[in-house]
């Protein structure tokens, strides 16, 4: 039997944030929940639910609400590799120094 997650403070505090962000999104394009949760083929207490910033919504119905309300590209920037600066780091040192170096510009000198 699966065991329940309670995740911890941070990430809680971070879904109530992407929660509270959908809320305004909604409500600057003044839309209701009725119409929001039908064009994300979801239920009014879900969207209620994934607006407070409940973990146990599943990423799918986040995805389609961002969708439903015009947001979906920015979902797709999360994790991307291009802004892992950490990520490109671990990369960069994981090189040897000659492939580290082998980028940059050699000059009419260099052999």
């Amino acid at each position: 039997m699966p065991t329940s997650h309670l995740p911890n403070s941070a990430v809680r505090k971070a879904l109530r944030k992407l929660g509270a962000n959908i809320h305004e999104a909604r409500m600057r394009r003044r839309l209701p929940m009725s119409v929001v949760a039908e064009r994300a083929s979801t239920s009014r207490p879900t969207l209620s639910r994934l607006e407070k910033g409940d973990p146990s919504v599943s990423i799918g119905i986040y995805a389609a609400v961002l969708q439903a309300l015009g947001l979906l590209d920015d979902l797709a920037l999360l994790a991307d590799p291009a802004r892992d600066s950490v990520g490109q780091q671990l990369s960069t040192a994981a090189l040897p120094r000659r492939a580290r170096i082998s980028g940059r510009k050699r000059s009419d000198g260099d052999a």
